[in-house]
């Protein structure tokens, strides 16, 4: 089995070549969603080929979250400070062009996607061995109406080899889920048009296939991959102050490319 790719490799494949690993994923992959906004609502609502798990709501095999664990006052609090962290060190990104000259680089420039990614490289490697509120893997936006974007909050990343206690230590898994992009199938190298290909009104490859097998992908020609990147989790600190908000619950409206 091949190691999965750090969330940075992934950032770097996105932007240029590849810093190592079996696949390079084209930008339209990602806008079919590999760069998702709410992916603990989506795993239980939007999947494709899922299964229905005892709780009655179809499992997206494309995603994997942490178990919701049972909460605690101390979780609430650890919870609440970590958002009011954030709304002290990010308040400066509400103006992109601050984000920007900071070294946060837009995904994705000129697709027109719900929420917008603008990720630090630099921050991305930071954040494999420390946990910084103040220093985000990525700066969330939406962009209005008039074409300004506004800040609705940021993404952390962990690394892959990161416990479920780890990352329950960086945010508790009480409140948010971690998640990480699985058994996905997309096209061989020199293949990136193959991205668009359907099959039985289904995309082929990428999040929105039904394909989550090695078998399956290797019946259509392509690569699988088992895992994508590290651990992320979204934290919409700006979105108000109505926890499901904050913590991406029911925001079905946000997510991108099905995920």
């Amino acid at each position: 089995m091949r190691p999965p790719l750090p969330f940075v490799c992934v950032a770097l494949i996105l932007a240029g070549p590849a810093c190592y690993g079996p696949v390079r994923v084209a930008p339209s992959a990602v806008a079919m969603g590999i760069v998702d906004s709410c992916p603990a609502t989506a795993a239980t609502s939007d999947a494709v080929g899922g299964q229905m798990p005892e709780n009655g709501m179809p499992e997206n095999r494309h995603v994997r979250l942490t178990p919701l664990r049972s909460g605690t006052v101390a979780d609430s609090a650890r919870a609440g400070q970590l958002v009011a962290e954030m709304r002290r060190a990010l308040t400066r990104y509400q103006d992109v062009h601050v984000a920007e000259s900071d070294g946060f680089q837009m995904t994705l420039r000129g697709v027109k996607l719900p929420v917008y990614h603008f990720t630090s490289w630099r921050r991305a490697i930071e954040a494999m061995v420390r946990f910084d509120p103040a220093q985000p893997t990525s700066l969330l936006y939406q962009q209005g109406p008039d074409g300004r974007f506004q800040l609705v909050g940021a993404m952390y990343t962990a690394r892959a080899s990161a416990s479920d206690d780890d990352l329950d230590a960086l945010v508790p898994l009480s409140v948010a889920r971690w998640h990480e992009h699985v058994n996905l199938c997309v096209p061989p190298p020199g293949a990136d048009s193959r991205w668009q290909e359907r099959h039985a009104g289904h995309l082929v490859f990428g999040p929105q296939s039904p394909i989550a097998t090695r078998a399956g992908c290797d019946s259509v020609g392509g690569r699988f991959q088992q895992r994508v990147h590290d651990w992320s989790v979204h934290v919409y600190a700006f979105a108000g102050d109505d926890p499901k908000a904050i913590w991406c619950v029911d925001h079905h409206h946000e997510m991108t490319g099905g995920l």
